[in-house]
């Protein structure tokens, strides 16, 4: 599970898609670009590829959530 979830818009103009995300999984903190198509540029560490894709969905669903809703 990903904990200490954060998001950021990546833009002065907030109306423009794209925000920076920082977490924390299996303790270890990772970082990445949210582009609005979903897509996740990581900016640091890149997680496990047996990890990544449950990482991408519960960040999809965080994402969802906060932002367009």
């Amino acid at each position: 599970m990903l904990t200490h979830f954060q998001y950021k818009s990546l833009y002065k103009n907030a109306d423009i898609p794209g925000w920076l995300i920082s977490f924390y999984f299996n303790k270890q903190q990772y970082r990445g670009i949210y582009h609005q198509n979903g897509k996740i540029e990581w900016t640091g560490a890149t997680p496990d590829s047996e990890d990544i894709q449950q990482l991408e969905k519960q960040i999809h669903e965080l994402m969802l959530y906060h932002v367009y809703e």
